[in-house]
């Protein structure tokens, strides 16, 4: 907790943030902060306008994403506290993979059965591709490459640089590996690979080996530990799971989607983008109100766009329009000092566990990045509350363990020096 200081502190700036937004306000406050907002609110003649107004379009709407972003908040102090050492980082790892895994499973067996459902009015297409627990395939794909980019760090914390070995010696220890966990570990990642396939998503797919290639590339880069076996894993991982385990599962279909997308595809993902930097043009300093975007973006929404988004299927640019520069450069500093974090961890540690966590870091986080470019994976509750947990796993990866510890629940106090 001590050493993630900056992280919490800019946490503590974005809950005030998002508090300022829905919290009544003077209403000579709010025309000085957000004319337009101050504007809009008396334009609607609500009742008080001219005493107490929000800085936010729908205070309701801002209040429970400022509840929701309270518990992301405490899920990532909670990581700090509670994860005192390996063993618990590999088991908060480890079940974060486990979650993946169940939802892949979940997944790829309605698919396979081409079991359509219908859950509250909303009909879900388990037949054309893989969704699991949600309504979206893409936001699956999310959740998935979250997981698979810790799973990958288990694997490469894992990892030993062994001299040349003899065949016999070779032998024994494939022997030893498969009958080991890791590889357990590498068959749930082959079934994650899978379910990521099924999803069909084009940006999905993409962003997960995309975000393979870059954080192996900075890996190696940073890391004077690095086992020469990293470079075989990542390269199995692409080569098998790609041209095997793909073909067999449909990879032609997504690489169909891909090759058969239009320039009407791309503007239907772009143009709320675009609407939303008009938004923020009227509320540059604290945007329309966190979760307001639904409600802000018909009266920017252009005369040829007929339909109607919740989201401008890009997280930066929704966040940019809610919260303004102010809410958006917090966050945006929040995340990379968690990154900046699993970097300097491939950099300085010569633990395995805490290089292969921070390797995980750092692909789930480019990989989320670039999928938000197209998508909003980070308005979903689930995907959010992951890549919290993902972040306060990047400050782990640095700090844990540089300090003595004392593990309460065995009553042991273990004293590690600098790892």
């Amino acid at each position: 907790m001590r050493a993630a200081w900056p992280a919490l502190a800019l946490l503590a700036l974005w809950l005030a943030c998002l508090l300022l937004q829905w919290l009544p306000l003077p209403a000579g406050w709010v025309r000085v902060l957000s004319p337009q907002a101050a504007a809009l609110h008396a334009a609607a003649d609500a009742p008080g306008a001219s005493r107490l107004v929000t800085l936010s379009v729908d205070p309701h709407a801002t209040y429970v994403f400022w509840l929701k972003s309270c518990a992301y908040a405490a899920a990532f102090a909670l990581t700090l506290l509670l994860v005192r050492g390996r063993r618990r980082l590999a088991w908060l790892c480890g079940a974060i993979v486990a979650s993946g895994l169940v939802q892949a499973f979940y997944g790829s067996l309605l698919h396979l059965a081409k079991v359509d459902m219908e859950i509250l009015g909303m009909p879900i297409q388990h037949a054309a591709q893989a969704s699991g627990g949600f309504v979206n395939r893409n936001h699956l794909a999310g959740l998935l490459e979250m997981s698979l980019a810790v799973g990958i760090g288990l694997m490469i914390g894992q990892l030993e640089d062994r001299p040349r070995r003899s065949w016999r010696e070779f032998v024994h220890d494939t022997a030893r590996l498969l009958l080991s966990g890791k590889a357990m570990l590498r068959l749930v990642l082959v079934i994650m690979v899978v379910a990521l396939v099924m999803t069909r998503s084009r940006m999905g797919n993409t962003a997960f080996f995309a975000s393979l290639l870059a954080a192996g590339a900075i890996g190696l880069a940073l890391s004077r530990h690095a086992p020469r076996g990293t470079v075989l894993l990542i390269g199995s991982l692409i080569a098998i799971d790609v041209a095997l385990i793909g073909a067999w599962f449909g990879v032609e279909h997504t690489m169909q989607r891909i090759a058969e997308t239009t320039v009407k595809d791309v503007e239907e993902r772009v143009e709320p983008g675009l609407d939303a930097l008009r938004i923020l043009a009227d509320y540059p300093l604290f945007g329309t109100g966190a979760g307001t975007f639904y409600a802000a973006y018909p009266a920017y929404r252009r005369p040829e766009i007929n339909a109607q988004f919740d989201h401008a299927h890009n997280d930066f640019l929704q966040f940019l329009a809610e919260t303004g520069l102010v809410g958006a450069g917090l966050m945006t500093l929040f995340v990379l000092t968690a990154l900046a974090c699993a970097l300097l961890a491939q950099a300085r540690r010569r633990d395995p566990l805490a290089r292969g966590v921070a390797f995980g870091v750092t692909m789930g986080v480019i990989a989320i990045g670039i999928h938000s470019t197209v998508d909003f994976n980070l308005q979903i509750p689930a995907n959010a509350f992951l890549f919290t947990i993902l972040l306060a796993l990047g400050w782990l990866s640095l700090s844990l363990n540089r300090t003595p510890v004392i593990d309460f629940n065995d009553g042991e106090k273990i004293a590690r020096g600098r790892s």
